[in-house]
């Protein structure tokens, strides 16, 4: 099935017509689960990973021995889906089952794999796989590269402070023939919101527009100014930031949002400004971008908003920026 974002309430380009200039074609991937296969695109799916090639590895020294079991994650996930799914059970009403709720309660946060030192490598979670001929605007790779695979370490204890380490692979996909069978996980994750659920993806590409604080200081104003002042605004009311400026959910290109942070200049060491590449969002849409939901999920809202089950920056997005002069530039990440 397609998914097919509303028409914005209004144009905006009209209002604004400066904003022409700042304006960018994204690509919106929204994920529903499904089950994938490795010639997908998708989130979580089946990697096309050659059979002869290492599968990357944290190697960064770090506790991985604590935690929940990653196979733990996805049973509790399977059980609380199926209540839910079913009639309320006599006696005890929606939900869980007595039995379910014991089985939900002995899986626990614990010390799950004793024999990890803290230097061991362990395998990275396969995060999200995307095909050139499916994704259109994906951008960043060699030449003659079509896919690009996204993987992270579910810890994030990398270097000072609380740092997400996400490793991105590009290949020619027809270069693979004998696909890797079994594809390695960790035993243990820092945090369920690390475990993706498998995701079919619908790309769709729709127009952004430059986030408002980077915006020249007389727009921004006038802009600011159409909203009025933000406690005054009614929840319907269109605004800027809501509606007409950049989409949520995951994405390929486009603008990303500083709204936790300030605005940072992502420049790659060679001196070349970095560009979005990668949006890993928490959910689709919240309340506030409520004008985004397809056309398709209207009726069913709440079933898309956390489709990935993946959780970032206390409920936020993940921005993976890429040098677009070399692709063998290392990335640079913003949690929002």
């Amino acid at each position: 099935m397609t998914r097919t974002t509303p028409e914005r309430p209004l144009d905006v380009e009209a209002l604004f017509p400066e904003l022409a200039r700042y304006r960018r074609t994204a690509t919106r991937l929204h994920p529903r689960p499904g089950a994938p296969g490795v010639r997908d695109s998708s989130v979580a799916g089946p990697m096309l990973w050659p059979a002869d090639e290492p599968w990357p590895l944290c190697t960064h020294p770090h506790k991985r021995s604590s935690g929940e079991r990653t196979e733990d994650v996805r049973l509790k996930r399977r059980i609380r889906a199926e209540a839910w799914r079913r009639a309320p059970q006599p006696g005890v009403g929606p939900g869980p089952t007595v039995a379910e709720r014991e089985v939900l309660a002995s899986l626990k946060r614990g010390r799950h794999a004793p024999w990890l030192a803290d230097t061991d490598p362990v395998p990275l979670l396969a995060v999200a796989q995307l095909y050139l001929k499916d994704v259109p605007g994906l951008f960043g790779g060699p030449a003659d590269c079509d896919v690009l695979q996204v993987f992270w370490c579910p810890f994030d204890a990398h270097g000072t402070g609380r740092r997400l380490a996400l490793h991105l692979r590009w290949r020619r996909s027809a270069d693979v023939r004998n696909v890797l069978a079994e594809q390695p996980e960790p035993v243990v994750v820092g945090a369920p919101g690390y475990v993706p659920d498998p995701c079919v993806l619908h790309p769709e590409q729709v127009v952004e527009h430059q986030y408002i604080d980077l915006l020249p200081d007389r727009l921004r104003r006038r802009i600011a100014k159409w909203e009025g002042p933000e406690d005054e605004r009614d929840d319907e009311e269109v605004g800027y930031r809501s509606d007409l400026s950049i989409a949520p959910g995951w994405k390929v290109g486009g603008f990303a949002s500083w709204h936790v942070t300030d605005p940072t200049p992502m420049d790659c060491d060679c001196g070349q400004p970095m560009e979005p590449l990668l949006t890993i969002a928490s959910y689709e849409c919240d309340s506030s971008s409520s004008s985004w939901v397809p056309l398709e999920d209207r009726a069913t809202p709440d079933g898309a908003i956390g489709a990935t089950s993946v959780l970032v920056s206390r409920d936020g997005n993940l921005y993976v920026f890429v040098c677009p002069r070399d692709p063998d530039h290392p990335h640079r990440l913003s949690l929002q």
